[in-house]
C-alpha cells in the first residue's frame, strides 16, 4: 500500500492545524524505532515499510512472529531490520521488538503489518510528542474509521474502554494498533503480558503511571492482504476477548491490592461475581407459572443474597464499581420475565387510551370483551377493578400511549429506582448506599419482577431527605408536596402525612399544619379530578369494584395468621385497624423523626398487615440505608421464601397458602433483625446521653 492510493483530502491541513509539527515540535525521526509484528503478511509488509519511509522513517524493525510465508525476506528486501520470535503472541513479538535498541532511540512506534493503519497521518503523532509521553490513534473518531472496523472490533474496543473506565477512571475510546510512546515511559511500564492483552496492558499502565496521553482522530482501512489472526474468525475474536478481560482482571487485582487490604479487595470482587453470577442465574426463571422455575430462581437468588452480605463488609467504594454494577445488574434483569402485576398494569394503560375508566370497569367486564389484547388472560384477579391511585394510572397511561410494551414500563420503573440510588448516595457515600442498590430484593422488585413500587419511593425518598436537609428551618410545604405525589402513587404513604402535619402543628401552629394538609392533599385531587363525576369517585380502594379484595384477601401474613390460630376471631381485614390506629398515635405522640416514623410505620403495617408480597419490603430498603437496619437486611433475602405461593400454584395448588415453616423463616429474621437494631440503638443512644451528662458535671466542677 503506497500513501498515494488513499485520499486525505477530508483531513485539515496542517497549516491551519493548531497542533500542526513544526521544527522545534518535531522530534528527530532518527531517534524513532518502529516496531512491526508480523505473522503471514508478505503481501502487505512491502507497502507497509515503504509509507514509513515515505514520510522520513527509517529505524524500522519487523518482528517475523512464526511466518510460514516469505513475510520477513519482503520485509529485509525493503529495507527494514528483521528479527525473529518463534514463540507465537503479539506481545511476544512486541517484547522481542524492544530488545537490544540503540541507546539514541527516544520514542516506540507500533503499527500493524496489514496496510490497515494510515501511515501517512503520523506527522500528526510527532507533533504532540513535546507535550505528551504516549499518542494513540482513535479509529472511531473518523466516519471512514468507524466503517472499517468490525462489528467485533467495535464490540471490544467499546467492553474494554469502559471497563478501563471503570476500574482506573480513565476514558479511552479505541485500543488502536498505532501508538507512539517515549522510550523512558514505555520502560518504566514493566510490561508482562505476551499475548494480545499486550495493547490493554500497556494503555492501563500509561494510566497508573499518569502519562500524558492523547487519542487523535486517524483513518482506518480494511487489511490490504491475508487473514486476520483476531477478528477474521469467531474463535480468534473469543479468544481475544476473554485474553482482554483476563488481563484487565489481573491488572485490577495487582493494581488494588496496593490500595486495599486483601479481605477487603477480595470482598469486593466476590460481592460483585456472586452478585452478577446469581442475577445472570435466574434470567431464565423469571416465569413461575413453571414447575422447575422458583426452585431454580431461589438458587440464583441464594448466590446474590451471599454476594449482598459480603457488601456489608465494604469500608471504601468508587463511584464507577456503585454504578457500574448497579446499572448492569438492573439492565440484566431488564430482560426477566416479569410477575403478574405488570400485565395489570399493561391493561390500565392500555384501557384509559381507548376511553375507558380502570377504576369502572375489571379486566373481565362483557363491555371489554371486544379490547381484550393477546396478553389478556396473564392478567391477575380479573374480576376486580382498579385500586391504584390517579398519578399511577397517568403514569400507565403514559407508557401504553408510547407502546404497551413491558421493557418500557420496566425501563420506567428502573429509571425511578436509579434515581433513588442517585439520591441516597449523594447523602449518605457510596458505600452506605450499597444496602439499596446491590439489595436483591431491590434488584429483583423493579428491574426483575417490574412492579411500579420505585415510582411511589422516590418522592418519598424525597421527601425524607428535604425534611432532614435544614434542621433549624425545615421545608414543610415542600416535604407535603412531595409526600403529596408518593399518596397519589401509592396510598401506603398517607399516614406519613399525618405525622408531618403533626409535626408543622407542634412548631409552626394551626396556619402552617393547615397548609401542610393542602400540599399534601393537592396531587391527589389534581390528578383525581378526570376519575370524579359528582357524588361519584371510585378512585378510593374501597370502592365497590375492588372491596371484597382489600377487605378479604390475605397472603404471607404474620400477624394475622398467629391471632387466628391462637384463637381470635377476625371477621375481614378492617378489624386490624383499630390496633394499628391506637398504634400509629403513639408514634404520632412519641417519635419525632422523619426517617424513624416512615420505618417504624412500615414495620408495624406489614406486622400486622393481612396481605403482604414480597416486593412491599422494598419501601423499607432505603431508609435501611440510614439506620443500617439488621431487620430489613436480613428479610431483603429471606422474603423470598414467598415465591413458595407461586410454587404450589404452579403445581396446581392454588389455595394461596404458606405453611407455618415457611412463614416463621420468613418473618422471624425480620422480627429478630428489627429489635436487635433497635435495642442496640437504644443503648447506643443512653450511653451517648449518659456521656454528655458526665461531661455536664465535668464542665460544672471546672466553674
Amino acid at each position: 500500500m503506497s500513501a498515494s492510493v488513499f485520499d486525505f483530502s477530508s483531513l485539515p491541513p496542517n497549516k491551519t492545524d493548531p497542533d500542526a509539527p513544526t521544527d522545534a515540535q518535531m522530534p528527530s525521526l532518527n531517534k524513532i524505532l518502529v516496531i512491526i509484528p508480523v505473522c503471514n503478511e508478505e503481501a502487505t509488509i512491502a507497502a507497509v515499510i515503504e509509507d514509513l519511509q515515505a514520510i522520513g522513517l527509517s529505524r524500522i524493525r519487523v518482528v517475523d512472529n512464526g511466518s510460514r510465508d516469505r513475510s520477513a525476506a519482503i520485509a529485509r528486501s525493503a529495507g527494514a531490520e528483521v528479527i525473529y520470535e518463534p514463540i507465537a503472541g503479539y506481545g511476544c513479538a512486541c517484547w522481542r521488538g524492544l530488545q537490544d535498541i540503540p541507546p539514541e532511540i527516544e520514542w516506540i512506534l507500533f503499527c500493524d503489518g496489514d496496510g490497515s493503519d494510515a501511515i501517512a497521518q503520523l506527522p500528526q503523532f510527532f507533533a504532540r510528542c513535546d507535550r505528551h509521553d504516549f499518542i494513540l490513534g482513535d479509529r472511531g473518531a473518523t466516519a471512514q474509521g468507524r466503517e472499517n472496523l468490525t462489528s467485533v472490533q467495535r464490540f471490544g474496543n467499546r467492553l474494554a474502554t469502559f471497563l478501563i473506565q471503570l476500574g482506573w477512571g480513565y476514558c479511552y475510546r479505541d485500543l488502536g494498533p498505532l501508538r507512539l510512546m517515549r522510550r523512558s515511559a514505555l520502560e518504566a511500564l514493566k510490561m508482562q503480558d505476551r499475548g494480545f492483552g499486550w495493547t490493554v496492558e500497556m494503555q492501563v499502565k500509561a494510566v497508573e503511571q499518569q502519562l500524558h496521553i492523547c487519542e487523535i482522530p486517524v483513518h482506518y482501512y480494511p487489511r490490504q492482504g491475508g487473514r486476520s489472526k483476531i477478528s477474521g474468525t469467531i474463535a480468534g475474536s473469543l479468544k481475544a476477548g476473554t485474553i482482554i478481560l483476563s488481563t484487565l482482571g489481573n491488572l485490577y487485582f495487582q493494581r488494588n491490592l496496593k490500595r486495599f487490604t486483601p479481605p477487603q479487595f477480595l470482598l469486593l470482587w466476590a460481592s460483585v461475581l456472586l452478585l452478577a453470577i446469581g442475577t445472570i442465574f435466574i434470567l431464565p426463571y423469571g416465569d413461575f407459572r413453571q414447575v422447575e422455575a422458583v426452585p431454580k430462581f431461589w438458587g440464583g437468588i441464594g448466590l446474590m443474597s451471599v454476594g449482598f452480605v459480603f457488601s456489608w463488609r465494604l469500608r471504601s467504594l468508587k463511584g464507577t464499581w456503585f454504578w457500574g454494577v448497579a446499572i448492569a445488574l438492573r439492565l440484566l434483569l431488564l430482560f426477566m420475565y416479569p410477575g403478574d402485576d405488570i400485565w395489570r398494569y399493561l391493561w390500565e394503560g392500555y384501557l384509559q387510551n381507548i376511553g375507558f375508566s380502570p377504576y369502572d370497569l375489571p379486566p373481565e367486564a362483557a363491555e371489554l370483551i371486544p379490547y381484550r389484547t393477546d396478553w389478556w388472560e396473564l392478567i391477575n384477579l380479573k374480576h376486580f377493578s382498579a385500586i391504584y391511585p390517579p398519578i399511577t394510572q397517568f403514569g400507565f397511561r403514559i407508557l401504553a400511549s408510547i407502546s404497551p410494551s413491558v421493557i418500557l414500563f420496566k425501563l420506567s420503573f428502573i429509571i425511578s429506582d436509579l434515581l433513588i440510588c442517585g439520591l441516597l448516595s449523594r447523602k449518605f457515600g457510596y458505600v452506605q448506599t450499597i444496602v439499596y442498590a446491590w439489595n436483591p430484593l431491590i434488584l429483583y422488585s423493579f428491574a426483575g419482577g417490574g412492579h411500579y413500587d420505585s415510582w411511589f419511593i422516590l418522592p418519598l425518598v424525597a421527601a425524607w431527605l428535604l425534611f432532614d436537609a435544614n434542621a433549624n428551618n425545615k421545608n414543610y410545604l415542600g416535604t407535603a408536596l412531595l409526600l403529596g405525589v408518593s399518596i397519589a402513587i401509592k396510598w401506603t404513604s398517607l399516614p406519613i402525612l399525618g405525622f408531618l402535619l403533626w409535626q408543622a402543628l407542634k412548631r409552626k401552629g394551626m396556619q402552617k399544619a393547615i397548609a401542610v394538609l393542602a400540599c399534601g392533599f393537592l396531587p391527589l385531587l389534581i390528578s383525581g379530578i378526570p376519575f370524579c363525576f359528582g357524588d361519584r369517585c371510585p378512585i378510593l380502594p374501597y370502592s365497590a369494584g375492588n372491596s371484597d379484595f382489600v377487605v378479604h384477601g390475605r397472603s404471607a401474613d404474620f400477624l394475622p395468621y398467629f391471632l387466628q390460630k391462637w384463637g381470635f376471631l377476625l371477621t375481614d381485614n378492617s378489624s386490624l385497624a383499630l390496633p394499628l390506629l391506637a398504634i400509629g398515635l403513639i408514634m404520632l405522640w412519641r417519635i419525632k423523626s422523619f426517617r424513624n416514623f416512615t420505618e417504624t410505620y412500615f414495620f408495624t403495617l406489614f406486622i400486622f398487615s393481612p396481605i403482604i408480597h414480597a416486593w412491599y419490603f422494598s419501601w423499607l430498603v432505603p431508609f435501611a440505608v440510614a439506620s443500617r437496619n439488621l431487620g430489613t437486611k436480613l428479610i431483603s433475602m429471606t422474603v423470598f421464601i414467598y415465591f413458595i405461593l407461586q410454587y404450589r400454584a404452579a403445581l396446581g395448588i392454588y389455595d394461596w397458602w404458606m405453611n407455618e415453616s415457611a412463614r416463621l423463616f420468613l418473618w422471624l429474621p425480620f422480627v429478630g433483625g428489627w429489635f436487635w437494631t433497635t435495642i442496640a440503638n437504644f443503648q447506643r443512644d443512653r450511653q451517648s446521653l449518659k456521656n454528655k451528662g458526665e461531661k455536664a458535671i465535668v464542665l460544672e466542677d471546672r466553674i
